[in-house]
């Protein structure tokens, strides 16, 4: 895999509450000189994000319900709305865990369809929070994302308990069509670990440690 190839797996991101607007700068900057699939930020911080990388072809991702979920459909909705608004090309929304663990799939599946409904044909990612899912709710949670018409389902938000793990990208790319994208995220902080969840079924992989992974690519790999 080449340095150019590993880059366009990557969401290079900056979700901390207490990122500045240099800090962002930066972030788009690394994401430019890199040539990243996207930059993920926080919806405030979407605006400029955008105007940085206007015409780069490099996207720009935020955060839906975020971190918890456990808010309205209609909220998220509106979210999506004011994302994409400000010049966002994808979203990345938190499941209602709650209302999975419930059973209630219904409400999650409404949840998921908002959004999409709502990001206009941008790139929706479902993220599940997997560290607090049983194996069989993440397959569930698979099964409502797709029938919703999510284009990708992510393992984690990087505030929970627990990061991205193998088992978990590999349960998930079982549980989705091919059609599907696979986002692995938090704690992926080098090239080894980054190519494993890639061999896993990753199509994605959100991390704030971008140049590090591409640094780590040595002219062998």
């Amino acid at each position: 895999m080449t340095r150019e190839e590993m880059a366009r797996y990557i969401d290079h991101t900056n979700l901390n509450p207490k990122a500045s607007g240099r800090d962002i700068e930066c972030l788009c900057k690394e994401a430019l000189q890199y040539r990243f699939a996207a930059v993920c930020v926080n919806p405030y911080r979407i605006k400029q994000a955008a105007e940085l990388l206007k015409g780069s072809g490099v996207n720009v991702v935020s955060v839906i319900g975020f971190p918890f979920g456990a808010t309205f459909p209609k909220a998220k909705a509106f979210e999506t709305e004011r994302a994409i608004g400000e010049g966002a090309n994808e979203v990345d929304m938190v499941v209602n865990i709650g209302a999975l663990k419930d059973g209630n799939y219904e409400l999650v599946s409404r949840d998921i369809s908002a959004v999409v409904k709502a990001a206009g044909g941008a790139i929706v990612k479902v993220i599940l929070e997997c560290c607090y899912l049983t194996d069989e709710e993440k397959a569930m949670a698979c099964r409502i994302s797709a029938e919703a018409g999510a284009d990708f389902v992510k393992t984690s938000t990087g505030f929970g308990s627990g990061g991205a793990t193998i088992e978990d990208v590999t349960l998930l790319r079982r549980n989705v069509p091919d059609h599907m994208g696979v986002k692995a995220a938090g704690g992926i902080r080098d090239f080894k670990t980054a190519y494993a969840f890639i061999q896993a079924g990753a199509s994605r992989i959100g991390t704030s440690s971008g140049p590090q992974i591409i640094d780590g690519l040595s002219s062998k790999n």
